[in-house]
């Protein structure tokens, strides 16, 4: 299948792959361990806008140039009032919100390669994604904010009981430890969890399969689907000013502290073992 590589001249943080005019793969490449940020917002955003504006698109891919992060957390070193203060998008919610209830409309399919560890912000994004494999020996994925002071304010209070019920989905927000493969695929997390040596090929002949069909069908029929399971706007956005206000209360903001010291947002021992360490802070 022929591919073009087009990096939109202003992304650091995406790669765009055209592979065909009906087929996208999206690379998160932001070193080192491809945290969130307000630029990767931004990025996303413009992603999403891309996204509607193809008539021919069916399929777009997530995936990670790194096997060891496909999205590690929101960046808690970066700047939250530069992301808190973003102008709303088109939904009229905060554009993290906005961009993801946009991809899970979206008139294509949406799929999450997971490879490496996707925790808090990253494993939203998962969520917004319609469809989720994971490497069955490397993956981690969870909800950290609760045992770092935060509540998750991206939406898998609402996506997550839907997908998962809600006994597991208080597990999954309230325990907030790692879930690996296997154990996502049992709970409804992901979709399948693969052997890590067929991840690639398998997720590509699912989405070189869906490529080939109608667009309309695969539109109206996704359609029909959302309008049973997503969640509205108003849940969607429900909890993120809860997560906002919880970088001026001292719990959180202590416990930010000691997690920093640890190595928060640095490829290291902690972020591997992210959902044991946290409670090095508590």
């Amino acid at each position: 299948m022929d591919s073009t590589i087009n990096q939109v001249s202003t992304w650091t943080h995406l790669k765009l792959e055209r592979r065909s005019p009906a087929y996208w793969r999206v690379t998160f490449d932001h070193p080192p361990i491809n945290t969130i940020t307000a630029t990767t917002v931004i990025e996303l955003v413009e992603l999403v806008e891309l996204i509607e504006a193809d008539s021919e698109l069916n399929v777009v891919v997530f995936d990670s140039a790194n096997p060891d992060f496909f999205l590690a957390h929101y960046d808690t070193e970066g700047d939250p009032g530069r992301t808190a203060s973003m102008p709303a998008g088109p939904t009229g919610m905060h554009p993290w919100l906005d961009l993801m209830a946009r991809l899970a409309r979206a008139p294509v399919v949406s799929i999450a390669a997971i490879r490496g560890r996707a925790r808090g912000a990253g494993s939203e994004l998962v969520l917004a994604c319609d469809l989720r494999f994971a490497s069955r020996e490397n993956t981690l994925i969870g909800q950290f904010e609760v045992a770092s002071g935060f509540v998750p304010g991206g939406g898998p209070t609402a996506r997550l009981p839907r997908l998962v019920g809600r006994g597991r989905a208080l597990e999954i927000l309230l325990v907030a430890d790692d879930h690996d493969g296997p154990r996502a695929e049992l709970y409804g997390y992901v979709n399948r969890a693969i052997a890590d040596d067929n991840l690639d090929d398998e997720v590509d002949a699912i989405a070189s399969r869906l490529a080939r069909f109608d667009h309309e069908a695969i539109a109206r029929t996704k359609a029909h689907v959302d309008t049973a399971t997503l969640p509205s706007d108003a849940e969607l956005g429900a909890a993120l000013p809860d997560f906002f206000a919880a970088f001026g209360r001292p719990g959180p903001q202590a416990r930010s502290a000691r997690l920093a010291a640890l190595g928060l947002n640095r490829d290291g021992d902690l972020e591997r073992d992210l959902g044991r360490r946290v409670l090095d802070v508590n």
